[in-house]
């Protein structure tokens, strides 16, 4: 049996394979000194969670909240292992990482042998200059997720749902996991100077690209700021701001990192401290003067006022001059204002050294069809910009790849001539342009060019190609090709309402959202309890709970996008109808669609109303009846409870909807032999249905499904009566459609 991976794999895999037993081997005797390390780190994380880091978190959660909110805050355990093993897991993953250096290091010499590990002595300090640089920022940027970010979060979201009547009752895995997933964020998100400076100076990616592409950036920012952070805005703007200012300061720092090293030759600091001593010197003066003017003219009481703003922790405040040094505040102004003035100082000199180097405002150094390729290695060919090559022609291509062989770079070479030949197509554009420069060969090679066909064109005949022979010749509308034809035209007809659809399902979206957020879901409560029985809510004997701190938020997020989505559908059906009659989906005016939504919503709101006002309060009387017998402590979570009004009200409703919808789409054209015989694929799409908008839960998917499979098969029995069996259908003839 022939294998599944390819030589280059399976020789990589290989490979792999030999280093790591190589390791082992090498690390042998030492493999206890690994162990013993792996077990501080272990046993380290361990009783530190114990004795010190889960009073920590608990502190940094309730610093902000209210003396009402906190009281009623709590960290729980569900089951008799959840904070033992949540030890243990994070002890575990500790000591992994501590012991990996460790592990490394004792096997070194297979490393060494095997040409893994370099010997690079001389620029041992710079790897420990970035990694240490990595380490302060992660601590930077987790320091700002405890200090600023964390409290004002947690204070937000337990009072939103302390308001709402939700008791804050945090499982202590998910409060955990939720604390540990924005540390690592902030954290990574922190090492955007590091990373944005080494792909500039290595030419990854240019740093024109990321001058250019901030505004793809900012938005970029802002939805990973809404995959990471609870999902309101004023939690996403705190995310966001700090980010974006982040990324405008590692532009600058790229910036002059570039500008530094395309113009190294040109760093000469004892020439910029001569021409410019009087500047560094006035700055050292300034600074020096700043510290006492900060604390003189009331600097200090101005910054703790800020401080004590309600979004920001009191805790820290300026302390008088001297505070903590054990020396007297005279001394301690002379301390800082030496400080302030070597920092002013070292930043001016660095300033007026860059603006030495920096030869173009625009950011474009110099204009790229003049460089001189002969003067590049091949490395530098390779990073060269590609309107170097869109000017050369063929001649003047192979004169440049001639030199370079007679000097023995055949490397540089291949370089020249791989450039030349990935900028045919722009420098045929150009010439179409009438931007070419005429001459006699080079216009021979663009010839060559355009007689070959064009991407574009490649990809048209291979779709056409492709499609043919799936569909062999035919726009069969039991075809794969032939529904792939049809979807794709119902769509074509769309693109031009798209703007109207995503409009209305944003707005739908905000506004739901906006209710619940500014005190729906608290009036949805409230108002479906008074509903239940006295005796079955009162104070001790049915407490809504949240989990998970952002619990409440994502059941808003979820049910205001189900509720975009519900108005939308009718806009895609008007909207679309046209086109489904061209392909004969359906028949009927245009206007049809009116009675659709009549129809629909009657149904969805009459079942909607028996829900709320019997089936609901019936189902959940009896279920915390049914506990409540047994003096059971009734604890519902706000995602199940939530979900499960929404079941048996709209979901009441959505059930009355099906033989009402099969009704009107036996109507519009669909014969009821089709919605038989398809009952396979209307199941499997109940089933994505119910698997999406439904908790992560598959017995809850089940209970959507079943209901909803049953609806579908009283349709069945209705369309039956009415057509006869399927000897008639509720359609117009079709001479009578327009």
């Amino acid at each position: 049996m022939a294998s599944a991976l390819d030589d280059d794999t399976q020789r990589a895999l290989g490979e792999a394979t030999a280093t790591g037993r190589a390791m082992l081997r090498s690390a042998q005797k030492d493999l206890q000194k690994v162990f013993i390390v792996f077990l501080l780190g272990f046993l380290g994380t361990f009783y530190a969670l114990r004795l010190y880091i889960w009073d920590f978190l608990r502190t940094v959660t309730e610093s902000r909240m209210r003396a009402e909110v906190g009281e009623s805050f709590e960290i729980i355990a569900q089951t008799p292992f959840d904070v033992i093993l949540l030890q243990a897991k994070i002890g575990l993953v500790v000591g992994l990482i501590v012991a990996l250096p460790a592990f490394l290091y004792f096997a070194r010499d297979a490393l060494k042998r095997r040409g893994v590990w370099r010997q690079l002595p001389a620029a041992r300090w710079k790897v420990a200059t970035v990694v240490g640089f990595a380490a302060a920022l992660f601590i930077g940027g987790a320091a700002y997720g405890y200090a600023v970010f964390f409290p004002v979060m947690f204070s937000f979201l337990a009072e939103f749902g302390f308001e709402a009547g939700f008791a804050p009752r945090y499982s202590i895995v998910l409060w955990t996991e939720f604390i540990v997933l924005l540390t690592l964020s902030f954290g990574l998100a922190a090492q955007m100077p590091l990373a944005i400076t080494g792909l500039s100076y290595a030419e990854i990616v240019r740093y024109e690209t990321f001058r250019d592409k901030w505004r793809h950036a900012v938005v970029g920012i802002f939805v990973f700021g809404a995959v990471f952070s609870p999902p309101d805005p004023f939690t996403q703007i705190m995310w966001a701001i700090p980010l974006v200012i982040l990324y405008g300061l590692s532009l600058y720092l790229a910036k002059v990192i570039v500008t530094t090293k395309r113009g190294s030759d040109q760093i000469d600091i004892r020439a910029t401290l001569r021409a410019h001593w009087n500047v560094l010197a006035g700055l050292a003066v300034v600074g020096a003067i700043l510290p006492y003017a900060f604390y003189i003219y009331g600097g200090r009481g101005a910054v703790n006022a800020v401080l004590s703003y309600p979004l920001i922790d009191s805790r820290y405040r300026v302390l008088p001059p001297g505070a903590g040094l054990g020396v007297d505040p005279q001394t301690a102004m002379a301390i800082y204002g030496g400080i302030v003035a070597v920092l002013l100082a070292v930043g001016g000199l660095a300033a007026l050294i860059y603006a030495g180097l920096e030869v173009d405002p625009d950011g474009e150094f110099g204009d790229p069809t003049a460089i001189d390729l002969t003067t590049l290695d091949a490395g530098g060919i390779k990073a060269a910009p590609p309107e170097a090559f869109i000017e050369l022609s063929e001649d003047e291509a192979m004169r440049y790849a001639s030199e370079a062989i007679d000097e023995g770079d055949e490397a540089k070479a291949q370089a020249i001539l791989d450039r030349f030949d990935e900028t045919a197509e722009a420098r045929q554009a150009a010439q179409d342009d009438g931007e070419g420069s005429g001459d006699a060969d080079g216009g021979d090679g663009a010839d060559d060019a355009a007689a070959e066909p064009g991407l574009g064109d490649r990809a048209s005949r291979a779709g056409d190609s492709f499609l043919s022979e799936l569909t062999d010749g035919e726009q069969d509308a039991d075809d794969i090709g032939g529904y792939y034809t049809d979807i794709a035209f119902v769509a074509g007809s769309l693109r031009s309402k798209s703007f109207r659809l995503v409009a209305t399902f944003m707005i739908v979206l905000v506004a739901t959202f906006t209710w619940f957020y500014i005190g729906g879901l608290g009036a949805v409560r409230e108002n479906f309890l008074s509903r239940l029985p006295p005796e079955l809510v009162g104070e001790t004997a049915l407490e809504i709970i949240t989990l998970h701190p952002v619990e409440a938020l994502l059941f808003m997020v979820k049910f205001s996008v189900l509720a975009g989505a519900v108005a939308v559908v009718p806009m895609v059906a008007y909207y679309a109808w046209p086109a489904l009659r061209e392909i004969g989906a359906v028949r009927g005016r245009q206007s049809v669609v009116f009675l659709w939504v009549g129809s629909l919503t009657a149904g969805l709101l009459g079942g909607l109303a028996l829900g709320y006002f019997y089936i609901a309060p019936a189902i959940i009387s009896y279920l915390v009846a049914d506990a409540r017998a047994y003096d059971m402590l009734l604890t519902y979570r706000i995602n199940d409870f939530f979900w499960l009004i929404l079941f048996t009200t709209v979901g009441i409703g959505l059930l009355a909807d099906v033989p009402i919808l099969m009704l009107l789409l036996n109507r519009a054209g669909i014969p009821y032999r089709a919605m038989r015989t398809r009952w396979r694929e209307v199941t499997v799409g109940m089933l994505t249905v119910g698997a999406l908008m439904t908790p992560a839960d598959i017995v809850t998917m089940f209970l959507v499904t079943v209901p909803l499979m049953a609806a579908y098969g009283v349709g069945l029995l209705v369309l039956f009566l009415v057509t006869g069996g399927g000897r008639r259908n509720l359609a117009p003839p079709a001479d009578i459609v327009s």
